[in-house]
């Protein structure tokens, strides 16, 4: 049996708690809101921002710590939106640093593959549904 890519993603570490998760999402939705580039289609689409941060953080839990607490379709409220490439860019930029900030080496990394096969997986279905089709840009 051959060990998985990536052991963080897989196994219990005592940083990867349901508060950690929750204040990742805070600290990032704070600083996306005010963000010039990515902030105004944020701030033009949520408008209970405390319900949006609490089911971005079940999502999380769910990805992360396999909770199962989340259940909606993440894709389809992205799909209306004006997104371009350089939005996708922002968003990892501003995870990527927030999630460097909250957790350490294993745990950081882990946030952040997922969070690339994400971007990528919206990016390429906003793509899909403009009729275009684009390869993954941010995943490995």
């Amino acid at each position: 049996m051959t060990e998985p890519a990536n052991p963080a993603i897989h196994t219990f570490h005592p940083d990867l708690t349901e508060a950690n998760i929750a204040r990742l999402v805070a600290t990032f939705y704070g600083r996306a809101r005010e963000d010039d580039l990515i902030g105004p289609i944020f701030n033009a689409q949520v408008e209970d921002w405390d319900h949006h941060i609490a089911q971005i953080s079940d999502f999380w839990s769910s990805m992360m710590l396999r909770t199962g607490r989340y259940n909606g379709r993440p894709m389809r409220p992205h799909l209306r939106l004006p997104l371009k490439g350089e939005h996708f860019d922002r968003w990892l930029l501003l995870f990527e640093k927030t999630a460097r900030e909250i957790f350490e080496g294993d745990v950081a990394e882990a946030f952040i593959i997922r969070a690339r096969r994400i971007a990528d997986s919206f990016e390429m279905g906003v793509a899909s549904v403009r009729g275009e089709i684009i390869k993954p840009r941010h995943s490995v």
